[in-house]
């Protein structure tokens, strides 16, 4: 952890051409069961999971841990079963009724903007969320980050899309990534990536050091990179 934020892991599974979902964006599936189960464990051994806009209302996840035996080593150390979710998103549409709310037991924190409309807040509230308004059009990354320290959060899990993502690493925000690339090809130019946005110049690309590679039986490879600081 740094002095004023946790340490940021973003998790991303992509295809072999780097894609992370179809052209269509209808959440195609490409982790595998082993990856899968290294998720749920890195899920359990955060502080808190952060997803985006998009992903939460295309994707309305439950962030949450699936296994009973994860679930109950949190509980063991005096956690709480499931993460806090965090949400970042610039007008908080979701549906009251969305999994990211109600599934599981986990406390939850919504990052927005004042694009928000002010009753859907008292909604949001209302029905358990912590929000908080961060900015009047984008959410100010490093402040989101600043407030989950202060409230304990050490580590941090990041879950994407391609957007937060993108503004995360651009902003100095990431500390690993963890990366399971699938024996798949997607193709499509449209196709969400890793980091979309508006993409970086090649003389402000960020470098990255590999720390870990790992070849799995179902053909992907896991691989950690850890992002130096100057």
């Amino acid at each position: 952890m740094t002095p004023d934020r946790p340490f940021v892991i973003l998790n991303v599974a992509v295809t072999a051409d780097g894609k992370t979902d179809t052209a269509a964006r209808g959440g195609a599936t490409i982790s595998s069961p082993p990856d899968l189960a290294r998720v749920d464990r890195l899920r359990a051994e955060s502080d808190a999971i952060m997803v985006g806009g998009r992903t939460l209302l295309g994707d309305d996840p439950r962030l949450t841990v699936k296994s009973a035996e994860l679930r109950a080593a949190r509980r063991a150390r005096g956690l709480s079963e499931n993460p806090i979710k965090v949400g970042v998103i610039s007008k908080a549409t979701l549906r009251l009724d969305s999994r990211f709310l109600t599934a599981g037991l986990a406390s939850v924190l919504l990052f927005t903007t004042q694009q928000t409309d002010p009753a859907q807040i008292a909604r949001l509230r209302q029905a358990g969320a912590d929000v908080c308004v961060l900015g009047e059009t984008h959410v100010d990354l490093p402040a989101a980050l600043r407030r989950l320290q202060e409230i304990g959060v050490q580590r941090l899990l990041v879950e994407g899309g391609g957007t937060l993502n993108a503004e995360l690493l651009r902003l100095g925000l990431v500390d690993e990534i963890r990366l399971y690339l699938a024996p798949l090809i997607f193709g499509g130019a449209t196709a969400p990536t890793l980091a979309d946005g508006p993409g970086l110049p090649r003389d402000a690309a960020i470098g990255l050091e590999r720390r870990a590679v790992e070849a799995l039986d179902d053909g992907g490879i896991l691989i950690a990179y850890r992002i130096p600081r100057s």
